[in-house]
């Protein structure tokens, strides 16, 4: 195993944990909506909210970083170049993600200063970090986008999976700089705020996953590298154009232009289609030879991954996007059932399907199957399925009672919080919430266990 490989299972066992503290909180916060009073004057909503939606973001970035350092030196054929960086910042990042997190616990918020800008919290919702730890991340970044670049030169070999890796390592730490700015103006600053939002987490991650994805179809189906590298090129494009164009559905209601209504409204649901035939190609192509992949769990996850990123960033984004409906969904738990597919769609089963790859590799299983990892993958999946359609109810009452009826006004938006179906919705979040958490135990107990050896299934041979 190479060095690098062995720095990404350091990120994946962090990205791991962090993904049990994200349930945690996210529990937590879900617990909010139907007791108000938890822990009243001791743990602010706001901060079990921040906790949930940051170390979200955090535990991705970590499981990408694991996928490439897993990667890397397979497409390219050698040791990743100054792993003595990567592998420090690993532990400064680690180390980062500590201690803000316990001053976001223990201190929560501070007045209106710089120190509190500089120590606390920056006040940007989802980027909340102090203004020292987001500087942590961009040198992490740099690092990272070092080994990447550097390894390409030293191997003297490009590979279009590796040109477009790379050519996505420049918006991926130059658009998180929007980070540290900030404008008096609350337009213009929500307007680089959601370039950072949307360009960064789901534009640059986009291209990020369909990376990885490409080579994990690769290494688990055996599918043709021209078929993953001619769809990751379409969805460069897709993202380049619609992907900037589709930026405008967060446009509508900052005060920017009225264009932006129509031309949001149109690109926003094109992004996730070159994944979804990237891999539907993938699955064609393997159905054709006989589909011989010895990792189940990971091709399960793999093809999970493109049909709910469509269903979730694409359909569930589309009927809440065109401007007419957004009026009413905007900013209810309609948003949030939106939010939950969409990540989990587009990056949490792609991330999934990478650790079983590495699980069969540590452990020399040469077919990886079994039941503990389709109790994770049943319950994961019907837990998320879950809470989307109890978030959806309860947004749908939101945006019905307290925008489309009530007029959006603070005595409508309490009125729509007691309806029976906003509070039924509530309950069903919480209870798929549960059944998602056991689903989280049951990936953690197969991922550390050792599998059991079975033998692998014999193969026809194929048609002359």
């Amino acid at each position: 195993m190479y060095r690098s490989q062995r720095l990404s299972l350091r990120y994946y066992a962090a990205a791991v944990t962090l993904f049990g503290v994200m349930i945690v909180f996210g529990l937590l916060s879900a617990l909010y909506y139907l007791y108000p009073s938890l822990l009243f004057n001791v743990f602010n909503f706001s901060t079990s909210k921040i906790m949930h939606i940051d170390t979200l973001v955090i535990w991705l970035l970590m499981a990408f970083l694991g996928a490439v350092y897993w990667y890397l030196p397979k497409e390219l054929g050698r040791e990743v170049e100054g792993m003595w960086l990567a592998e420090l910042t690993f532990w400064v990042f680690c180390a980062v993600v500590i201690v803000v997190a316990a001053v976001f616990i223990f201190v929560q918020y501070g007045p209106a200063t710089d120190f509190t800008l500089w120590f606390i919290n920056q006040g940007r919702k989802y980027v909340e970090a102090p203004r020292w730890a987001t500087i942590g991340i961009v040198v992490v970044m740099l690092v990272f986008a070092y080994n990447v670049v550097a390894t390409c030169v030293k191997a003297h070999r490009m590979t279009g999976i590796m040109w477009v890796l790379a050519l996505d390592l420049i918006p991926l730490v130059l658009v998180y700089l929007d980070a540290f700015s900030y404008d008096r103006n609350m337009s213009t600053d929500l307007y680089w705020w959601w370039w950072l939002v949307h360009m960064w987490v789901e534009s640059t991650w986009e291209v990020l996953i369909g990376c990885v994805m490409a080579l994990v179809l690769m290494d688990v189906m055996g599918t043709s590298r021209r078929i993953v590298e001619t769809w990751l090129y379409i969805e460069v494009m897709l993202v380049l154009g619609a992907g900037i164009l589709g930026l405008g559905h967060h446009y509508f209601w900052i005060g920017t232009p009225q264009y932006w209504l129509s031309i949001g409204g149109f690109f926003s649901a094109l992004e996730p289609l070159p994944l979804l035939g990237m891999v539907i190609h993938a699955v064609y192509d393997a159905g054709a030879h006989r589909l011989k992949t010895t990792n189940r769990p990971a091709f399960f996850w793999i093809t999970t991954e493109a049909f709910l990123n469509f269903i979730g960033a694409g359909i569930w984004g589309f009927m809440m996007t065109l401007p007419q409906i957004n009026l009413f969904t905007h900013g209810t738990q309609w948003t949030v059932s939106h939010g939950h597919f969409a990540f989990y769609g587009a990056y949490v089963c792609g991330v999934i399907a990478v650790f079983y790859v590495a699980k069969q590799k540590t452990s020399g299983a040469a077919y990886l199957d079994g039941k503990a990892w389709k109790w994770a993958y049943g319950l994961l999946n019907i837990g998320m399925v879950g809470m989307v359609m109890g978030l959806l109810l309860a947004g749908m009452a939101q945006a019905f009672f307290g925008r489309a009826i009530g007029g959006s006004t603070l005595m409508a938006f309490t009125t729509a919080s007691e309806n029976p179906w906003f509070v039924s919705g509530m309950y069903a979040r919480m209870l798929f919430g549960l059944m998602f958490a056991a689903g989280y135990v049951a990936l953690v107990y197969d991922l550390v266990t050792s599998p059991r050896r079975i033998a692998t299934p014999a193969l026809q041979p194929e048609p002359a």
